[in-house]
């Protein structure tokens, strides 16, 4: 298989639980796909079947109400509120499937959801992991911020050799299952900020989170860098987006 048409959504704000379950709907209805070609090959003796059904491809985007998501990996004391503090500044939080640790989901945030059958591109999470970095890091470059990749450490920093200045500006988290990726990317605005400050954001402590607008002293255009983002994201993936 080689489909590299990606159908590209953009959901708006939304709910996280409803995000998430469109997709589990999209990945499962993916995996039903493989296991159908799977179990006709099987028929047939190997071969390939002219008309077998393809795998879809999908890039969401949206945004969250304040929500914090704990990663499969991550530690619940990361989060330094408790339910009734939670309840009370009408934040959610999730427990998800996704790796990584515990991050903040909210408004102006660019939350990107790639559900690629990695089959029509490349089996390798790594290198799944570096483009959507790469995609990232070209926005950003966009606006003369300079993204960087911390050692040991998924997502997009600024200045992370430099100790005291180390701070995240998209995080990443994803689930991957028969080859199929969920979840994705966050990707900070102009998002407020201050929401960080009752978690430790990806579980690492004494770095600081930062957003375009934090960098560049005013806020930007957000449709503008969803334009951008999907445009750096064709290039990358050498894939064609369609609505």
């Amino acid at each position: 298989m080689d489909n590299r048409k990606v159908i590209f959504k953009d959901l708006g704000i939304i709910d996280y639980k409803k995000a998430w379950d469109y997709q589990e709907e999209l990945l499962q209805a993916n995996v039903a796909i493989k296991s159908a070609i799977r179990k006709a090959q099987e028929v047939a003796g190997g071969s390939i079947l002219i008309d077998q059904p393809l795998t879809t491809n999908h890039f969401l985007f949206c945004e969250h109400p304040a929500v914090y998501t704990l990663g499969k990996s991550g530690n619940i004391s990361n989060v330094l509120m408790n339910e009734a503090e939670l309840e009370e500044n009408n934040i959610q939080f999730f427990n998800t499937n996704r790796g990584g640790d515990i991050t903040f989901h909210g408004l102006q945030q660019v939350v990107g959801y790639p559900i690629l059958d990695l089959e029509n591109f490349y089996t390798d999470i790594g290198k799944y992991l570096r483009h959507l970095e790469e995609v990232i890091i070209l926005t950003i470059a966009d606006y003369g911020i300079k993204g960087e990749r911390s050692s040991g450490e998924t997502g997009v920093w600024i200045e992370p050799g430099v100790p005291g200045r180390e701070r995240k500006i998209c995080a990443i988290g994803v689930r991957c299952s028969r080859w199929i990726t969920m979840h994705g990317f966050a990707l900070n605005v102009n998002t407020d900020l201050s929401y960080f400050n009752n978690i430790i954001p990806c579980g690492i402590q004494n770095k600081q989170v930062t957003s375009i607008e934090k960098e560049l002293g005013k806020k930007v255009d957000y449709e503008e860098v969803k334009q951008k983002i999907r445009k750096n994201f064709e290039q990358i993936f050498e894939a064609v987006t369609v609505e």
